[in-house]
């Protein structure tokens, strides 16, 4: 199909809106860091071990995988500026109330809330992307806005909160960055619109060719019915091991530097800075190459399956090297290259998302597909934890998480084969008619 001219005011809103996801998204990240930063000041503080900073690590990933199915059929039904909005507020207010804890108890609450609150931020991105993208033109801005976001988050994350935590201590460090999330939140409520009350209807007809075609309103049992598919499944158990690996080396690459190779604190901030960045770039490189693919005329669910198993087999090999280093500059030379590969396959899952189920229905596939990625990163600073217990050694955690993202590769190469259609939603188990718009 040839591209269409969109108007001034829909290229400004796709800019404003991408600018937007990309902000909150680095907000949403560096909040996620500041336990990872703070890791042995917290524990050296409040009397921790490692196996019990894993849980508080863990707490947020638990209610954030678990948030994630309520918070994409909410998105999809009431629409993305109200629940990324009123997200950012709540998971701000927990950040805050994070810096003043005086128990363990009360830590792994405030962990609870964050993950609550932030569970919209993804399920948002993707419906945005699709409402505001043709098909063919949102491996770019899918990528950007849930794999370059996180990753300057992750990249700034270190830097930023190590000199917050030195000057200030960590207790400041997580105060000042609620506020800075309140900010955020209002910023989005003010200027974020919606393609159907904000773009001339010509732009909108634009957008939607070529997508599945829409189903009527999402109701419960629609989205009930996508656990009935296979596709479903094969994304939300492969993107378990892709959110197993990723979550080994965003939640301890700190500890491990200082731990394994005994690298100071401060030159921590800087080493843990890079493999984030070179994340950026391997997210922007899996949008690219799935929009070219479809541009080349692969089929939109191969343009994105590609990415995807390069990404995932190219980190699981990069991991196993890492875990045999000696060296610290070797150490994080072998983990950013990993990190490139694990972006690319992260931004190209979460584009896949769009080209696999009904416009209406991206927000809540692309949520039960993340809940499968963050029960990964649940279990994964748990395991990590309680092998460098046992071992002394985060030798074993990095192997482990190496096996769990190569089977997660194997199961979007042979799970995921088709886009679910509207009609396997709309028919119900004694064949109601569908109601397709």
């Amino acid at each position: 199909m040839k591209t269409a001219r969109l108007s001034a005011v829909t290229r400004t809103m796709q800019i404003l809106a991408m600018t937007m996801l990309i902000g909150s998204a680095v907000i949403n990240y560096l909040d996620r860091a500041a336990l990872s930063i703070a890791n042995i000041e917290v524990r050296q503080e409040m009397g921790l071990n490692a196996t019990q900073m894993g849980v508080l690590l863990s707490a947020f990933l638990l209610s954030y995988a678990f948030a994630q199915l309520p918070a994409g059929v909410s998105v999809d039904r009431i629409g993305p500026r109200i629940l990324l909005g009123v997200g950012l507020g709540i998971w701000s207010l927990a950040q805050m109330a994070a810096g003043f804890v005086t128990s363990f108890t009360q830590f792994y609450w405030a962990r609870i809330v964050l993950g609550l609150g932030e569970s919209p931020q993804f399920p948002t991105a993707a419906r945005v992307v699709g409402n505001w993208f043709h098909i063919s033109r949102r491996g770019v801005p899918m990528a950007a806005a849930t794999s370059v976001g996180p990753s300057l988050g992750t990249a700034l994350a270190p830097p930023i909160l190590t000199a917050l935590m030195l000057a200030f201590g960590w207790r400041a460090m997580f105060i000042t960055m609620g506020v800075v999330g309140l900010v955020g939140a209002l910023v989005w409520f003010l200027f974020y619109r919606d393609p159907e009350h904000h773009a001339p209807p010509q732009d909108v007809a634009y957008i939607r060719s070529g997508d599945t075609p829409s189903t009527s309103k999402v109701t419960l049992p629609q989205w009930g019915r996508l656990f009935r598919c296979r596709t479903t499944w094969a994304m939300l158990i492969g993107n378990f091991g892709s959110g197993y690996l990723f979550w080994v080396y965003y939640a301890w690459l700190p500890g491990f530097l200082e731990m394994q190779h005994h690298v100071s604190v401060a030159k921590t901030g800087i080493y843990a800075s890079i493999p984030p960045l070179c994340g950026v770039v391997g997210a922007l490189a899996g949008g690219w190459v799935s929009d070219r693919l479809a541009a080349a005329g692969v089929t939109p669910i191969n343009s994105r399956k590609i990415p995807i198993i390069v990404g995932l087999a190219g980190t699981a090999a990069l991991t196993v090297c890492a875990a045999y280093a000696q060296s610290a500059p070797l150490t994080i030379a072998l983990v950013s290259i990993a990190v490139l590969f694990s972006n690319c396959a992260s931004a190209t899952i979460w584009g896949l998302v769009t080209v696999a189920a009904p416009p209406n229905y991206v927000a809540s596939l692309g949520s039960i597909q993340n809940c499968g990625g963050y029960l990964g990163g649940a279990c994964s600073p748990v395991v990590t934890g309680m092998v460098v217990d046992m071992t002394g050694s985060f030798e074993g955690a990095l192997f482990i998480g190496a096996g769990v993202a190569a089977l997660g590769g194997l199961i979007y190469l042979f799970g995921v084969v088709r886009p679910i259609s509207g009609t396997e939603l709309e028919y119900d188990a004694d064949g109601l008619k569908p109601e397709i718009a």
